[in-house]
């Protein structure tokens, strides 16, 4: 599976931005999916993450009520809605694949997921 983040750039506070992550390869469609973001100087966190069906959500509570992940097996895309979003959403974001065992609410290590893809990179100005 290699996967492919875009939709980064430049918007300011208070600002809606759609991400979308892009994968190849058949086995796409069977892997849960997470968001996860690294600010300069800090480590990569969890942001999102979504079961291989879409029926399951998670979501980290800096961002919960915010952020909102879904896809679209159809199209191998996975997709993170951000909404009001603040300087400290600054960062890197970058979608990973998880190609064994389940999604839940203790899947947000970035060592559980298998398939990584680069980043993309937006900005926050006040």
């Amino acid at each position: 599976v290699q996967l492919q983040a875009f939709g980064g750039g430049l918007v300011q506070a208070g600002d809606s931005l759609r991400l979308s992550c892009a994968a190849s390869g058949r086995t796409f469609s069977t892997c849960g999916v997470g968001w996860f973001r690294q600010a300069p100087g800090k480590e990569r966190e969890f942001v999102a993450g979504i079961s291989w069906e879409g029926g399951s959500t998670y979501y980290a509570d800096s961002i919960k009520g915010r952020f909102t992940i879904s896809r679209d097996n159809a199209k191998n895309t996975v997709y993170l809605q951000m909404d009001s979003l603040a300087p400290g959403d600054t960062a890197v974001y970058l979608c990973a694949a998880r190609a064994l065992g389940p999604m839940n609410v203790l899947t947000t290590s970035p060592s559980l997921y298998h398939y990584w893809g680069q980043g993309t990179e937006f900005t926050v100005s006040s």
